[in-house]
């Protein structure tokens, strides 16, 4: 499995730097775990590659240039893009992002071959295929309906624990799996921040420790993201200072294989 943390941060050249503003996972260059910079830092092949697309949680940072992909591809889709979430968020997409005034209802739209973009919902807590992979959705404690997600090819297990306070039912689901090569979780908020972190139910270092103590697995790769860029240079000193085997700041635009 290959899965890659898209740029979504430039500078005056345009070239990628670190930043994490916006949320996107691109797995095996075919699905796209939420879209922050989906629309922005695609190359041209993964335009043609990546149909389908899970949504975790309505949040800007997790959704944003998502419209501006679909309007982009509008004219050459042969077939439409699967946007797979929640119902609850399914409904909050229909009515604050795709309602005609924020941008066009595409799921109601069509180019010269067909529809241009489905919703497809899904089940918390039941498995469901989105191309080659096998997910279970798992909420989580975050302020708007959040999940986290576990993710199979049939030979790699991966988890992401998208955004999210203390959270129970995730790590127990998580824990159940065989054998889990990677886990991609939060780290917002340095932490002398901790009581901003808890008002927006994101996690610190220190609080990200204390959710790991729940899991079950030992030696997997465990990715700290959604480093807020003010912060950022904080957060990773405080996580390589709380000594974790294999515990690393995802870096944008690499690509990670298990």
């Amino acid at each position: 499995m290959h899965i890659q943390l898209l740029p979504s941060s430039f500078d005056a050249h345009g070239r990628a730097n670190e930043a994490q503003r916006l949320t996107c996972f691109l797995i095996d260059e075919r699905v796209s775990v939420d879209a922050g910079s989906i629309g922005i830092a695609l190359n041209d092949a993964q335009r043609r590659t990546v149909r389908d697309v899970i949504v975790t949680h309505p949040h800007m940072d997790h959704i944003a240039s998502l419209p501006i992909f679909v309007d982009d591809l509008f004219g050459e889709l042969e077939q439409p893009i699967r946007i797979y979430a929640t119902e609850e968020v399914i409904e909050l997409l229909k009515r604050d992002v795709f309602n005609d005034n924020v941008y066009p209802r595409f799921d109601q739209l069509k180019n010269d071959r067909g529809r241009v973009m489905d919703y497809v919902s899904f089940e918390p807590g039941k498995e469901f295929k989105v191309a080659h992979l096998t997910i279970t959705a798992i909420p989580v404690n975050h302020i708007v309906p959040t999940v986290g997600l576990l993710v199979s090819d049939g030979q790699t297990t991966v988890a992401f624990s998208s955004d999210t306070a203390e959270t129970e039912e995730f790590w127990k689901i998580v824990s159940r799996a065989p054998h889990l090569e990677a886990l991609f979780i939060e780290a917002s908020f340095p932490n002398s921040m901790r009581q901003l972190a808890e008002a927006s139910k994101h996690l610190t270092p220190a609080m990200l420790r204390d959710e790991l103590r729940k899991l079950s697995h030992n030696g997997m790769d465990i990715l700290a993201v959604h480093l807020k860029p003010a912060y950022r240079e904080i957060v990773a000193r405080e996580l390589t200072e709380l000594g974790i085997d294999n515990l690393s700041v995802m870096e944008t635009g690499r690509v990670y294989e298990w």
